[in-house]
């Protein structure tokens, strides 16, 4: 995998707002438009809020299709709302058009209703139907939780082991609740994806994830290492902690 270390903080978010605006421009040479997933969290504010201070010349954004990895279930307008966060630091200082924004319904009473509305969506982006192949999102930004897992893929989840599906209602016990997420089928199919780690409490997940024993229903973030597409870690100096090297990534099984 490549696993790329910064000295701060700062220099993390500098250089995934660098990654995030190549991958895009890159994709929109190519392929006319780049549909990206957003993660929400704390750590990847600095990234959106460095791309968004760089203003509109720095990219075609009319032809950015924005979608999320995950969502909690929380109206919108919660503080907990992963779309909230990316809209305040990204999505209006760059003024994007409502139509380019496609969030998931986590206040939606129906969970699994939402679920599929999400997987119609990406079925009219992507021109993929459900139950006929996996769409293929330009990029996908991920972070890395201190139990090792991403997006809302979970340790001793039902959504881990899901393949017919790519959006899900999963419920997580430790936290009494549910979350909207991606599956792996559709995470391993990206052509880029970016996982942005930083802090010291990261430090003991990333090193398990990236050189510790296979265990991916422990550690679910290890099934990245099947990707299809370009795996980057991207993780400041505290998160990456003693990490040494990283080993070759197992055999696939399915």
């Amino acid at each position: 995998m490549d696993i790329r270390t910064y000295p701060d903080p700062a220099a993390l978010m500098d250089a995934a707002a660098a990654e995030f605006l190549a991958i895009a421009a890159e994709a929109i040479a190519g392929r006319g438009r780049c549909l990206v997933a957003l993660s929400g969290g704390s750590t990847p504010r600095g990234m959106y809020e460095r791309i968004a201070a760089r203003g509109r010349e720095t990219l075609d954004w009319s032809r950015v299709e924005f979608l999320w990895s995950d969502e909690r279930t929380v109206p919108p307008t919660h503080p907990d709302s992963n779309y909230r966060m990316t809209r305040e630091s990204l999505l209006a200082p760059l003024g994007t058009p409502d139509d380019q924004i496609h969030r998931m319904r986590g206040e939606a009473d129906d969970l699994e209703g939402a679920a599929r509305e999400y997987e119609t969506t990406l079925a009219t982006l992507t021109g993929v139907q459900p139950g006929h192949g996996v769409p293929q999102l330009d990029l996908v930004l991920l972070g890395l939780g201190t139990d090792g897992h991403t997006a809302s893929l979970f340790a001793d989840t039902v959504a881990l082991d899901v393949r017919d599906r790519w959006v899900v209602r999963n419920y997580v016990a430790r936290f009494t609740t549910s979350r909207l997420t991606l599956t792996f089928p559709v995470i391993l199919a990206a052509r880029e994806i970016r996982v942005l780690v930083a802090g010291a409490d990261k430090a003991p997940a990333l090193a398990g994830v990236l050189t510790g024993p296979w265990d991916p229903d422990r550690l679910p973030a290890q099934r990245l290492a099947h990707a299809s597409g370009h795996v980057v870690w991207l993780a400041d100096r505290d998160a990456a902690g003693t990490l040494a090297g990283v080993g070759p990534a197992p055999p696939r099984t399915d």
